[in-house]
């Protein structure tokens, strides 16, 4: 799972202390609504153009209005974190010819205010920015648009080829009414992908199966980090561990040569506060008596999300088969990979989590092995705090609900909130119905780019209008169980796959699954990997029931039992303990 935009996922939100956090749902100020939902009074209007000399030809996509008290860094820059976000406005365009204008009023939806009527009186600095969609004629029959990944990872805020205006202080009083201009004069530019080194390489494919879906060329690629002694031991092949995790320039494990830790934002799933640098993980890669391995780290990003999951999905397409049929075996021809299962074996965390244990699940006879760090939820009755199938809605806890209170129960007027995140010592700090509000400002139709949509677009079907269904409404709440039983129909609520599957898949993962999570995530991950552990200590015929650690007490996201560097050993002596006696050997010099 995620933290937010602007570069900042549920991975990396520890990295920002996470000790700013100032939501304000709502001003003392707030205007009184008109009977059509809009604001009364003056009209509160920004109006968004571009020249034909940024864009020749009409637009469809998002428009934004960004504001804040701080010009630096520019407002767009500030904005999409659900921890640390200043107020935005969005509203979807459809053939916005240049020099035309989209409106953005009070009644259009904002977070973390919910109008711009709700903002108090003052000096601000705002920004517009345009979201540009590309138009997909996909092969199942569906045309739609959506935001085409230009290799940023899905950064509404800094994505090539995105329009943005200049930053203007204006006052703004919603006693009195404004109506402001924002002219869209400047094109992001094209990401600077870092350069290759001894260590580190990138790779970057067509995807013939992805193209073919989406109608549109489509890319995956990796981030290839190399051993000790890769070059001048040119016949040797070597173990792969296959890292998961967000889509990212950087290296896996964060590996670097330089001390300086790596910027917030831009961390793996496996570098935060909780382990070492990736300097220090560069010391032990280097030092002699190592395990010599070869590490990937996938690059998958989707038009939904900045990360595929690693299956095939409707909503997103063969993502699962192009890493499986085209990635892996362009890596294992392009570098020294030994192509055996007790050669493979697979990690990630929160997001990259859940892929590492879903590809082992899936694939059992190909990989030898996860190591599986807070992942995403491994079991829908635990989505975070919401059970997808015998709850009715996800903003509120619910009288009568299995498993509630051991003491008086609530009364029907009474209908606390859930929550999405929490700091480590149960301090609640955003509820699902405000991350709910964040995606619907975001982006419509499940385009926001976050979490709950990523979601939606990977296990859940297609809806009639050509986009993921959603599991619940983003204003109400409400879950659509159609959408909860197709998710767990098409296998992937992973505690539900494993025991529909179990005569099948149990001898196959007989000590193949590992997995870590703090007992205090801040995403409530370890309620669902509680109940994962659960099914497999009570499994029979196979009885197989996994290594699991948990962190205690208030050990949040991000937590593992040991360094990466401890992890890396571990499973270089399963990779010893499985690998048959006429195995190659070379890559065990010292």
């Amino acid at each position: 799972m995620v933290g937010a935009r602007s570069g900042v996922r549920r991975s990396s939100l520890l990295a920002l202390g996470m000790a700013a956090v100032s939501v304000a749902l709502a001003s003392a100020c707030g205007r009184p609504a008109s009977a059509d939902g809009s604001a009364a009074g003056p009209p509160l209007t920004f109006r968004v153009s571009f020249p034909d000399s940024v864009h020749q030809g009409a637009i469809t996509g998002r428009a934004f209005v960004i504001v804040s008290r701080d010009s630096a860094p520019p407002p767009r820059l500030q904005a999409g974190s659900f921890v640390q976000t200043v107020p935005m406005f969005a509203v979807d365009v459809d053939s916005l010819a240049p020099g035309a204008a989209a409106t953005i009023d009070g009644s259009t939806l904002g977070y973390p205010v919910r109008s711009l009527g709700d903002l108090p009186p003052g000096d601000y600095f705002v920004q517009a920015l345009m979201n540009v969609y590309t138009r997909f004629e996909r092969s199942d029959g569906h045309t739609i648009w959506a935001h085409m990944d230009r290799w940023e990872g899905q950064q509404f805020n800094r994505s090539p080829g995105n329009l943005v205006s200049d930053v203007r202080r204006v006052h703004l009083d919603p006693s009195g009414g404004w109506d402001v201009p924002l002219e869209l004069r400047h094109v992001l530019p094209p990401v600077r992908e870092p350069p290759d080194t001894k260590w580190v390489k990138r790779v970057k494919i067509q995807s013939d199966l992805l193209t073919k879906f989406w109608g549109h060329p489509m890319y995956i690629g990796a981030t290839v980090l190399l051993p000790a002694g890769y070059d001048e031991h040119p016949d040797v092949r070597y173990p792969v561990v296959f890292e998961q995790g967000h889509f990212g320039l950087g290296t896996p494990f964060d590996f670097s040569p330089d001390s300086q830790a790596v910027p917030a934002g831009r961390r793996s799933a496996l570098a935060d506060l909780n382990r070492e640098t990736g300097h220090q993980l560069y010391r032990e890669w280097t030092s002699p008596g190592f395990p010599h391995m070869i590490a990937v780290t996938f690059q998958h990003p989707t038009p939904y999300f900045d990360d595929s999951y690693a299956v095939n999905s409707a909503n997103d397409g063969p993502y699962g088969d192009a890493i499986m049929q085209e990635l892996i075996p362009y890596l294992e021809s392009h570098f020294r990979m030994l192509r055996k299962p007790w050669a493979r074996v697979l990690t990630g965390g929160s997001t990259g989590g859940w892929e590492s244990i879903a590809l082992q699940i899936y694939h059992p006879d190909f990989f030898g092995g996860t190591w599986t760090l807070y992942p995403d939820p491994v079991d829908f009755r635990s989505y975070d705090m919401v059970d997808i199938y015998s709850d009715t809605s996800a903003f509120v806890y619910q009288h009568g609900e299995p498993g509630g209170l051991p003491f008086a129960p609530l009364t029907t007027w009474t209908h606390p909130e859930r929550y999405i995140m929490r700091l480590a010592d149960g301090q609640p700090l955003v509820s699902v119905r405000e991350f709910s509000r964040l995606e619907a400002v975001l982006g419509s139709h499940g385009r926001s780019g976050q979490q709950l949509n990523a979601w939606e677009a990977v296990f859940g079907p297609v809806g009639e209008d050509g986009y993921p269904k959603p599991l619940w409404d983003k204003r109400t709440g409400h879950i659509d169980p159609s959408v909860a039983e197709y998710m767990k129909e098409h296998g992937y609520d992973l505690r539900a796959y494993l025991a529909a599957h179990w005569k099948e898949l149990g001898p196959k993962l007989k000590g193949k699954i590992h997995v870590d999570v703090g007992d205090a995530d801040n995403f409530y991950l370890n309620l669902a990997v509680y109940r994962l552990q659960a099914f497999m200590d009570s499994t029979t015929d196979p009885h197989v029931p996994g290594v699991f650690h948990y962190g205690r007490p208030q050990k949040s996201h991000g937590w593992q039992h040991t360094s990466t560097a401890g992890i890396l050993r571990e499973m270089a002596r399963q990779i010893e303990a499985n690998a048959p006696e006429d195995a190659p050997g070379g890559w065990r010099y010292r």
